[in-house]
């Protein structure tokens, strides 16, 4: 496994199918790579177990429970509860954002949001209704309904790998690699049109930095680098790969791509094909000059 130069080596042992614990775990390990690898388990274990709350017994029992306990006590935090319940048997904790899906689909087929005055019939849910409720989910300040206004808040505050909060993290994090990357760059020396400036050129899909001379990188010439604030692991580099790094091979020819968080050593096998990973910014660039950057 690869991780980034100023980063001790960490070993995740027996980490085995998705949603499992890992058996071995050593103290010597980054903490931020640690929780890219458990957000990205994580996500793999919820879309595997999505469907079984998605059941129409399901989404009922989930109601009436709300119902029941908001009449009780509406400043009890009866959605936060509900949802580690539910999960409560596996080892990762229930994605609370995701378990708001279930209270979504309530809405749709119980009138639930007759509370909220949009008054949508089961029947007549259309996209741009579910368009509102997504809306009212990312900010719980447009619900009219205070008590289920603050019900949601309390998920999305408590949920530390799904939900608006995360997803702005997330964005701030990899925008401060990107920036990283930028600096990197101009210390180098090193001439580059960046995602922005690609795009005002009519390019739709780009990586974050094209080079305008290319260099080479431990013997591969490099067109094109791409900044990842995550850990490569299978699922998400074979997405990668498919949504976008051979898109930019095709496009701007062989290319490096940078997961800061490290990758799965067994990844970076499309070398010869124009794909270099690498998990911090290479020291021995060389440009046409042969000289090291």
């Amino acid at each position: 496994m690869d991780l980034p130069a100023d980063l001790p080596l960490y070993s995740l042992t027996g980490m085995g199918k998705v949603g499992r614990r890992p058996k071995q775990v050593s103290c010597s390990q980054s903490q931020a790579t640690l929780l890219s690898i458990f957000s990205q388990e994580y996500q793999k274990h919820i879309k595997r177990t999505h469907a079984k709350h998605h059941t129409l017994e399901a989404i009922e029992s989930y109601y009436q429970r709300y119902l029941n306990g908001v009449v009780k006590n509406g400043a009890a935090p009866v959605l936060l509860e509900l949802a580690n319940e539910v999960h409560m048997e596996k080892v990762l904790p229930f994605p609370l954002l995701a378990f708001m899906d279930n209270i979504k689909e309530c809405v749709c087929y119980y009138d639930l949001v007759t509370e909220w005055q949009i008054r949508v019939q089961p029947e007549k849910v259309t996209k741009s209704s579910k368009s509102v409720i997504n809306s009212m989910l990312r900010d719980p300040s447009q619900i009219p309904d205070g008590v289920l206004a603050n019900q949601v808040y309390q998920c999305i505050v408590n949920d530390c790998c799904y939900g608006p909060l995360v997803d702005c993290i997330k964005h701030a994090i990899g925008h401060e690699h990107e920036v990283l990357l930028r600096d990197l760059l101009l210390e180098k020396n090193l001439s580059f049109l960046d995602e922005d400036q690609l795009r005002a050129k009519g390019y739709d899909k780009t990586p974050d930095f094209i080079l305008q001379v290319p260099v080479a990188v431990e013997g591969h010439i490099i067109h094109w680098i791409e900044s990842k604030a995550s850990f490569g692991d299978e699922c998400s580099h074979h997405a990668y790969l498919h949504d976008q790094f051979w898109s930019y091979w095709n496009r701007f020819g062989p290319g490096l791509v940078i997961y800061w968080y490290g990758f799965i050593q067994e990844l970076d096998c499309n070398r010869e094909r124009g794909i270099l990973l690498k998990a911090c910014f290479p020291t021995d660039i060389v440009t046409l000059c042969h000289s090291v950057a």
